[in-house]
């Protein structure tokens, strides 16, 4: 009976464990700890993704999704910019299927983008982030805390997701 309990102890100490430092990878990236694709086929951890205590924008995106594209298409126009005056930093999640995931590393490198991308081809961190629509975009702070996030796109979100973005990086709340 001892053994039992000593041993179901060890058992739930364990697995706190390994929670807590999931957690902890998770609060250092603001992303669920999931495996996704880097363009190269490597497979990466979410808990690798981070920004030194900068903002984050995580862009959940597709090659078919026009207004996805758009969105990320405009904010390369202004990213250098953005990046040297906030230190934000750009990754762009890719939700292409089996069908079209092999196009995603030459469109990307057909449009210049100088963001991070990844591939989700089995749809774990978007399900972990509960994400139904693209583009789904997501502003994380310094310390891993999703402080805002919006779906769809227009031309000029972006002007409104940098001045999110400046007060994120100046520590300011967004309301």
């Amino acid at each position: 009976m001892k053994k039992s309990i000593l041993s179901l102890l060890l058992v739930t100490m364990t697995t706190f464990g390994a929670l807590n430092a999931q957690d902890a990878a998770q609060a250092k990236s603001g992303l669920p700890v999931v495996n996704v694709k880097a363009l190269d086929g490597k497979v990466v951890s979410t808990s690798t993704i981070a920004n030194d205590g900068k903002p984050m924008i995580v862009s959940f995106w597709a090659t078919w999704c026009k207004p996805c594209v758009n969105e990320l298409s405009a904010i390369n126009e202004v990213y250098a910019d953005w990046t040297a005056e906030t230190g934000v930093k750009l990754v762009a999640i890719s939700i292409d299927d089996a069908r079209t995931m092999s196009s995603v590393a030459p469109f990307v490198n057909g449009k210049g983008w100088n963001y991070d991308v990844f591939l989700d081809p089995n749809g774990d961190l978007k399900r972990a982030m509960n994400v139904n629509m693209v583009p789904h975009t997501f502003l994380i702070n310094g310390k891993g805390e999703v402080v805002d996030q919006h779906t769809s796109y227009a031309p000029g979100d972006e002007d409104k997701l940098f001045e999110k973005v400046k007060k994120t990086a100046a520590g300011q709340p967004l309301n």
